[in-house]
């Protein structure tokens, strides 16, 4: 059963059974609305980019996976590649970690989005990011990425070690950047 995650909302990745999930699914999905002109109306290419920026217990960042790098240093967290449109059904976009291979360094693991050609989110329509066991296939958790303004970028959700586990927090910062890079300081703030 999916838990539909407001911002700020937490969600222990626990099983029901007790047991940890091992193997997780990002998925980010996005249409672009369709721009109105004096022939009708057309679409337009927006490229959203998903990225995850791993942190250690002292929110210093250890590693990244981003459309130009996809797959972390240790091979745990692999990005599906750069989807540049957002055409299509379902996930536009994943990035899966294999939470009992991230290495003990990583205490978090953030996920992002950002408008890599710079069309802000007013643009943008059903966009949204999903947690999926993958070992299940089924959906976690789904955040709906809402609040279309003049932003070009939102951190998503994060991904820390509770205790013997993991659990996942919706954040939704509203924030400005094509990269992840530039995201770094706005990152910062919800560590």
């Amino acid at each position: 059963m999916s838990v539909s995650l407001t911002k700020g909302q937490s969600v222990s990745l626990v099983k029901g059974d007790g047991g940890g999930l091992t193997h997780v699914r990002m998925g980010l999905g996005w249409d672009a609305m369709k721009k109105r002109g004096l022939f009708g109306s057309r679409s337009q290419s927006i490229d959203l980019d998903a990225s995850a920026v791993l942190y250690d217990a002292q929110g210093q960042p250890v590693d990244q996976v981003w459309f130009r790098q996809l797959n972390s240093q240790d091979g745990s967290v692999r990005h599906s590649g750069d989807n540049l449109t957002g055409e299509g059904e379902g996930d536009d976009e994943s990035i899966t970690v294999h939470l009992d291979r991230v290495p003990a360094q990583v205490a978090q693991i953030v996920f992002l989005v950002n408008s890599f050609t710079g069309q802000d989110f007013s643009q943008i329509e059903n966009a949204f990011c999903r947690l999926v066991d993958e070992t299940t296939r089924t959906e976690i958790a789904r955040y709906d990425l809402t609040g279309s303004g003049s932003h070009t970028a939102q951190i998503m959700a994060k991904v820390a070690r509770t205790g013997g586990g993991w659990s996942m927090t919706a954040i939704g910062q509203i924030a400005n950047g094509r990269t992840f890079r530039d995201l770094l300081p706005a990152i910062a703030q919800v560590l």
